[in-house]
């Protein structure tokens, strides 16, 4: 099944781009809807994008529970956020001490992305790619991206740079979630970016809720469901006492490659004490849509 090519431009001011996430404006704002794709727009026609394959640490993550604002380490968050928006074709971006981008050159860059679905917040599952789509293509229609289009992406040149973790869904191609996983490999025995520090297969021994702020690099994925856990002691604890239970009432149900065990999160982070860690690589994972 193909993907579906929208051309537009890429617009940031007043938004809060990090590395896996920007705002998108289709030349057609109807383009979605005729396509069938679910993604949801706001009153100037633009859509967030969550770019497949990837996960960047978190600069503004929302826990549950009420749980407050929170991030992992600001530089590598940072970093990410900076390399996208680089690759997307941005020069120069000002943003204040909250991340809210106030001024961007140039203030739009042209580009288009590969679409076929929208997550469950409506945002288009997409990879970007700066300026226009070289050969033939014509806007709303069908394109199949292979592995040598897939190296042009933002999705794949973020991923190369070590700057974004790996994190896989079932709807993603084989082929392109192969390719993808050989480069995260790769930029890990290279010790680029975030796997310079990596903690999430060695393992984190929590002692504060600021080392998660500032120290701490782990997974994103499994740094959200953490915070969302602790957000639920008023107190300001951080025992992991109950986290394996809090992980399977989540029921994150995933797959690993190249085995194909079914199963959930939980079972693959080991927990004693005070230390977790994920038992398997996070690109033998692949997670199913909730």
């Amino acid at each position: 099944m193909p993907l579906t090519l929208v051309k537009g431009s890429f617009q940031i001011a007043g938004t809060s781009p990090d590395g896996d996430s920007v705002r998108f404006y289709p030349d057609d704002p109807a383009i979605f809807r005729k396509a069938g794709i679910k993604a949801r727009l706001n009153s100037r026609g633009g859509v967030q994008l969550r770019l497949d394959g990837i996960d960047a640490l978190e600069t503004h993550y929302q826990a549950q529970n009420h749980g407050g604002m929170w991030r992992q380490p600001r530089e590598l968050g940072s970093a990410a956020a900076s390399g996208l928006l680089s690759r997307l074709g941005f020069k120069k971006v000002e943003r204040d001490e909250e991340g809210t981008v106030t001024s961007a050159t140039p203030e739009r860059v042209p580009g288009h992305i590969l679409t076929r679905f929208a997550d469950k917040y409506g945002r288009a599952v997409a990879f970007a790619f700066p300026g226009l789509r070289p050969g033939r293509g014509s806007d709303g229609g069908p394109v199949h991206l292979d592995v040598k289009s897939l190296k042009s992406s933002a999705n794949y040149a973020l991923l190369e740079a070590g700057l974004v973790y790996p994190t896989f869904y079932s709807l993603l191609y084989v082929d392109l979630r192969q390719a993808m996983a050989g480069t995260a490999v790769a930029a890990r025995e290279a010790r680029k970016g975030v796997w310079a520090e990596d903690v999430t297969t060695t393992g984190l021994r929590l002692r504060s809720r600021q080392q998660l702020r500032d120290q701490a690099v782990l997974l994103p994925k499994l740094f959200r469901r953490l915070v969302d856990y602790l957000a639920m002691d008023e107190t300001g604890g951080v025992s992991l006492t109950g986290f394996s239970h809090y992980l399977d009432t989540r029921d994150d149900r995933l797959f690993t490659t190249p085995d194909g065990q079914a199963t959930e999160l939980e079972t693959f982070v080991e927990v004693r004490r005070q230390t977790l860690k994920l038992t398997v690589e996070p690109e033998r994972i692949v997670f199913i849509e909730a």
